[in-house]
């Protein structure tokens, strides 16, 4: 019995399922507590920008049609938290700088390549990123001093006119697609890609500023409600 050709964009996740784990590890060491903050979601948002940006400016529609994309969102997202003079001596740092610049090389070599770092970041917004966001808006719910609109800094995760399931299936459906069509050295190198977009986005996530300011004002906040928890239940039973 003839053994199902993996498809594509499977083997792009296996070939980085451990790298992809060290990201989420990180990620969830760094980030778990102080994602809640909107000053280090900011940062976050800011180190990707260019990122994002930069794919939408030098990919073919053909991989990246216009319903994926995010730069105007990420400029709306950062204007709500930065103010509308955010651009005003905004200087990318050096991590972002030098992922910008591998960019570079690669589509000089073979655009093509691009593609690896559209599946991964686009498919890690429409999974990862949506989990991230679900959790911002149930930590307003509970904060008193949140805002609780939640469409209001949330422009980058938010798809009106297309399903989460529609695009990542359109997404998948084209590369599996364009994997289909390379000979080996490419599909060699474009797993080799993959795996290298885990490692920049780890090395620009390291940048990240103010976490720990975040997880120390988040766990002070924790701390308050349960000694407020205590004070009623002493309270009521007293």
């Amino acid at each position: 019995m003839a053994t199902k050709k993996m498809s594509f964009t499977k083997e792009m996740r296996v070939v980085t399922r451990d790298i992809h784990n060290v990201s989420d590890a990180l990620v969830n060491a760094k980030l778990a507590f102080a994602l809640y903050d909107s000053a280090v979601w900011a940062e976050g948002l800011l180190i990707f920008y260019e990122i994002f940006k930069y794919l939408e400016q030098n990919v073919s529609h053909d991989f990246l049609p216009e319903e994926y994309h995010r730069a105007h969102q990420f400029e709306e997202d950062l204007t709500f938290y930065l103010g509308a003079d955010w651009k005003t001596g905004h200087q990318p740092r050096k991590e972002v700088c030098d992922y910008i610049k591998h960019l570079e090389e690669i589509q000089r070599e073979n655009p093509n390549l691009l593609v690896a770092y559209v599946y991964h970041l686009y498919m890690g917004l429409l999974s990862g990123g949506q989990i991230l966001q679900k959790r911002r808006n149930l930590s307003r719910k509970f904060n008193p001093f949140a805002n609780k609109n939640g469409k209001q800094g949330a422009a980058l995760t938010t798809f009106e006119e297309h399903s989460i399931y529609e695009l990542k299936q359109k997404m998948r459906k084209t590369i599996d697609d364009f994997g289909d069509r390379l000979d080996d050295g490419t599909r060699k190198r474009m797993m080799e890609e993959s795996r290298k977009v885990f490692e920049m986005n780890n090395e620009v996530i390291k940048t990240v500023k103010g976490v720990n300011r975040a997880n120390l004002k988040t766990l002070a906040y924790i701390l308050i409600l349960i000694f407020l928890y205590f004070v009623l239940k002493l309270t009521v039973f007293n």
